[in-house]
């Protein structure tokens, strides 16, 4: 009897053993997101550029994040999308549940604002994405209203709209009206893009500087009416003076050649470097993936794959190009390392120059 009880007991343990060798198999082998919320965080308003962005992105990023996790995009805006970068650094949680994907501000960084409270590359990197701008107005801020882009030049006093001194729409707009020589004040203290966007249409403001997707989409029926117009887009030129004008934009033309058909040369000088190594900053990178420092490596990993096969997903491509008129430029993690690194690298005459454009944007 004892050796039969024995034998059950052994029996009944080898079992026990084997489910729970099979149970935490099966953990192991559980999707870390699996039965998660992931929060995306966006540091501006709602029905901005960056808004817009991410609520296209996340249904397809969803997708490619093993378990699925539900997906929950939050708006925090304030001090120009740098009180949410703090909330990620600071008080977000370490556990891979919520992220940030935003426009971002090396402006701060690189001109010392005290609001942001870590360097870009204290975050781990998750992912990015690069960005045209373009520079558009309302057709009536032109006496007689706007009808080519030289057409600028008549402009008595433009209104520019922005959300902060460090805000790259802001200095954008203001750098260039500034080497157009057109005569402007900047408005600060929007929420985010649709903000002005919304300040624009009131004629409360009659100049912006935004996205070439957001202009395509967002920005279509203002023009389509009549009442808003595009002026240029941005494209960085190198130190001999070459720019390469994009094939896919047909509807405006990029900077240097409206420069020239007005003033018959392209500009130079520190405003004119700094103009440069604005948009190239911004255009290598618009829009910035970062998780909280302290996320764990499985979720990190997860989040990369995914934004990056979200990028490459021929859905998720055609969707895109169908709805803004060109695709998303993916920017990776060494691609990303380098545009921060770079941030250390801007001289002492451009930030010189960058801080005078500050201090016409109300900057203390």
């Amino acid at each position: 009897m004892r050796q039969i009880l024995a034998g059950l007991f052994c029996g009944a343990a080898a079992i026990g053993g084997l489910a729970l060798g099979s149970a935490s198999a099966q953990a192991q082998a559980q999707p870390f997101y699996q039965g998660k919320t992931l929060t995306v965080i966006v540091g501006l308003a709602a029905g901005g550029s960056a808004d817009t962005l991410v609520r296209q992105l996340t249904p397809h990023l969803r997708k490619q994040i093993p378990g699925e996790p539900s997906i929950v995009v939050q708006n925090m805006p304030g001090a120009g999308g740098v009180l949410a970068f703090n909330y990620i650094y600071e008080k977000a949680p370490r556990d891979g549940t919520q992220i940030i994907f935003s426009l971002w501000d090396p402006l701060a960084q690189a001109l010392g604002n005290q609001g942001l409270r870590a360097r870009y590359d204290q975050y781990p990197y998750l992912g990015g994405i690069a960005d045209v701008r373009v520079n558009y107005l309302r057709v009536d801020a032109v006496p007689g209203g706007f009808k080519q882009p030289a057409d600028i030049m008549k402009a008595p006093n433009l209104i520019v709209g922005a959300y902060g001194t460090t805000d790259l729409s802001g200095i954008l707009a203001h750098l260039s009206l500034k080497m157009l020589d057109v005569p402007h004040k900047i408005v600060t203290g929007y929420r985010g893009g649709s903000d002005v966007f919304l300040a624009m249409q009131r004629g409360e403001v009659n100049f912006h500087n935004t996205s070439l997707a957001t202009f395509r989409t967002r920005s279509k029926g203002f023009v389509q009416s009549g009442d808003g117009a595009a002026l240029s887009y941005l494209v960085a030129s190198n130190e001999k003076g070459e720019y390469l004008a994009r094939k896919d934009v047909t509807d405006m033309p990029v900077f240097q050649d409206l420069y020239k058909q007005v003033h018959g040369k392209l500009p130079a000088g520190p405003l004119w470097n700094a103009f440069n190594w604005t948009v190239q900053q911004f255009g290598d990178l618009a829009y910035v993936g970062l998780a909280p420092p302290g996320t764990p490596e499985p979720a990190l990993a997860v989040l990369r794959k995914a934004i990056a096969d979200t990028m490459a997903d021929k859905d998720f491509i055609e969707e895109t190009t169908k709805r803004n008129g060109l695709p998303f430029d993916y920017v990776n993690m060494e691609e990303g390392a380098k545009v921060f690194k770079a941030l250390s690298g801007a001289s002492p005459e451009i930030l010189s120059a960058l801080r005078e454009s500050m201090a016409a944007m109300g900057a203390k």
